[in-house]
């Protein structure tokens, strides 16, 4: 079977099931596990994502009204490659390359690929993505044994939180100018670590807030893991965020109880590693260090 991924959390559930073999090209995006470096990549950028938030934002929303979109798909290269098999997303168009352009050129194809959506807004439902991939590949045997693993490794963090304790309120940030707070998956991480989201809500999709909304919330901790984003970005554009008067105003920023997580590898995909981010949340949010993986992407202000 000949495969490709437009989804960075597909290539990641394809190397869980050790299916990593039938990948022939990806997304720009695609950038783990780092062996898939070698494939070509099929989409790319129309906006430069060096840039700070703000002007992302302004570039996203001109592209997005004007119809373009925010990414190219080299849509020869594809057909050449004659994929049995396409897996894509039509969650966020922001996120990657749009469902409907994939399916243009699908059914254009003689033979013809299946292309399978991913579009989950909970962890039942990334856990339930990869059973999908792994029937559309032919290792459903090995996604089952890929799951089993994930939601014991989950469950076992789990077991550090008193569901019985009202903790902390949190924000999560997932942009910064505009604000936005995360969404789909993220706010039921943020409960099942023992925490409280009042900002939003368990597969509602991020949203934007005011500064004044964040500011009346009162995080008691704060997680800034800016959709795309590595570490380095969002520390530069941390510095911008500072000057900001509200910024000061956070109960969070007070107490010096703020994180700042690579968005683009850990929280922001919804694949096998974010078991791994929630465990590196519970082990942050309690103190409990032995859950944080040496090599997590993450540091403090």
């Amino acid at each position: 079977m000949r495969v490709i991924s437009l989804l960075p959390a597909a290539t990641e559930m394809l190397s869980a099931i050790g299916a990593i073999d039938l990948l022939v090209a990806r997304s720009h995006e695609c950038d783990y596990p780092p062996n898939v470096h070698s494939l070509p990549a099929l989409t790319a950028q129309r906006i430069d994502s060096s840039a700070d938030s703000a002007t992302i934002d302004k570039a996203v929303r001109e592209h997005l009204a004007s119809g373009d979109g925010l990414y190219r798909l080299d849509e020869t290269q594809l057909t050449t490659l004659r994929p049995d098999l396409i897996i894509t997303q039509d969650l966020c168009e922001v996120c990657s390359i749009d469902l409907l352009s994939v399916q243009r050129v699908a059914a254009a194809m003689r033979p013809q690929p299946t292309v399978l959506s991913l579009n989950p807004t909970s962890l039942e439902e990334i856990f339930d993505d990869l059973l999908r991939v792994g029937r559309a590949v032919d290792r459903i045997d090995a996604a089952q044994a890929a799951v089993v693993a994930l939601r014991e490794c989950y469950f076992n963090a789990r077991e550090h939180v008193n569901a019985y304790a009202p903790g902390p309120t949190v924000a999560f940030l997932e942009w910064l100018d505009p604000i936005f707070v995360g969404g789909h998956w993220t706010p039921q991480l943020i409960e099942h670590a023992g925490a409280q989201h009042p900002l939003n809500s368990p597969g509602s999709p991020s949203r934007v807030v005011s500064p004044d909304e964040l500011v009346a919330s009162a995080p008691e901790a704060l997680i800034i893991a800016p959709c795309g984003a590595d570490l380095a970005w969002t520390r530069r554009e941390l510095d911008t965020i500072r000057t900001h008067h509200w910024w000061n105003e956070l109960p969070a920023v007070q107490t010096g109880r703020v994180a700042l997580v690579d968005g683009g590898q850990m929280f922001n995909r919804p694949g096998p590693r974010l078991v791994e981010a929630f465990r590196w949340f519970v082990g942050w949010l309690h103190g409990i260090d032995h859950l944080i993986s040496d090599d997590f992407p993450w540091r403090r202000p």
